[in-house]
């Protein structure tokens, strides 16, 4: 009888503190794995059906609305919306210390990926709430941000000259440090970009490029992480969440834990190993047809360049831009996880 009427009266508690809780809520890519896998379900059903039906959520995407990906984070800050969730890259030019985050190659799957992640979690968490407003409900990955090129490439060095859309600041720096010419170009136009020579090469997930047709107007790709992970972080307007009592707080954060970054992060490894097996058609491709691009292997001399360049030029110049004690506090956190120092 007792655990009958406290059970009781936690569920009272919780459906009584969330009554009239409406969040409206702007996902990434709508046309991408991560948001109909996971951010479209969480969202429209698992977190309303775990309120009791009394958090009540308006879904769309920064697509769908037309909104410059750069411009996301600013206007969640501004209270336009209550819940926004895009590429923290993208947000760099706001917060160059957010760019700490992903850094190229430090990760090389995704066990490791959420370890660095989960290190620099609390620069984040204060990153958001300084620069945005906001306060971070979840960090999921995307796939690692790998090559795609329109023309023969065996090697990392190959990508010397070459013109090649990078995924954020940092991949752009790196590939410049390589001798390629970083390129601004948009995800949406980069197909028309690669087919007309705008581009030689561009950079993003494996499964972004595959569901995008990036294989139509690309023959070689290269699977080294060029472009990190790409995280995506899911963060809450700070007056809204200041807003809600504790046991609402508590049902959103362990809701979104268990039912969206976890399966997110355990879906991820498996997703790029699909998502090569089905751009190059080496292995079996189960989100649809096998495609016929040449896939490059990825040597040690390679991995061992590519380091030497993110410890030598990356990190010291995103260390100089980030100013403070950031570089200090990636030492501790991220830095420790990874093996890596930023000589200061």
């Amino acid at each position: 009888m007792k655990t009958t009427l406290t059970l009781l009266a936690t569920t009272a508690l919780i459906a009584g503190s969330a009554v009239a809780e409406d969040l409206s809520v702007v996902g990434s890519w709508s046309g991408l794995p991560l948001h109909k896998d996971f951010e479209a379900p969480f969202w429209s059903e698992t977190l309303p059906a775990a309120s009791g039906g009394t958090i009540n959520v308006a879904l769309t995407t920064h697509n769908q609305m037309n909104l410059g990906v750069g411009d996301v984070y600013a206007l969640l800050g501004d209270g336009v919306y209550d819940v926004g969730m895009t590429v923290a890259d993208y947000a760099v030019a706001d917060a160059p210390e957010l760019e700490g985050l992903d850094v190229p190659l430090l990760a090389l799957t995704a066990d490791e990926a959420r370890a660095m992640v989960d290190a620099a979690r609390p620069m984040v968490t204060d990153i958001f709430h300084d620069r945005f407003n906001s306060h971070v409900l979840a960090i999921a990955p995307y796939p690692p941000q790998v090559v795609f090129c329109n023309g023969e490439i065996n090697s990392l060095d190959d990508l010397a000259g070459k013109k090649v859309r990078g995924s954020g600041r940092m991949t752009t720096l790196f590939l410049e440090a390589l001798g390629a010419e970083g390129v601004n170009v948009s995800f949406a136009e980069v197909p028309g970009a690669l087919q007309k020579g705008v581009v030689d090469c561009a950079i993003t997930g494996a499964g972004s490029g595959y569901s995008a047709g990036w294989w139509e107007v690309s023959t070689h790709l290269l699977p080294i992480p060029l472009g990190g992970w790409d995280s995506v972080v899911t963060a809450i307007n700070l007056d809204k969440w200041n807003s809600l009592d504790d046991a609402t707080k508590t049902l959103i954060s362990e809701q979104i834990k268990t039912n969206f970054e976890d399966p997110a992060w355990a879906a991820a490894q498996g997703a790029l190993d699909n998502d090569v097996a089905c751009l190059t058609g080496n292995g079996a491709c189960a989100s649809g047809d096998a495609r016929s691009m040449t896939l490059v292997a990825v040597s040690d001399a390679d991995f061992a360049k590519a380091r030497d360049v993110l410890v030598t030029k990356v990190l010291p110049d995103w260390a100089e831009r980030a100013g403070g004690d950031w570089a200090q506090r990636w030492n501790d956190s991220v830095g420790k996880t990874v093996g890596v120092t930023i000589a200061q």
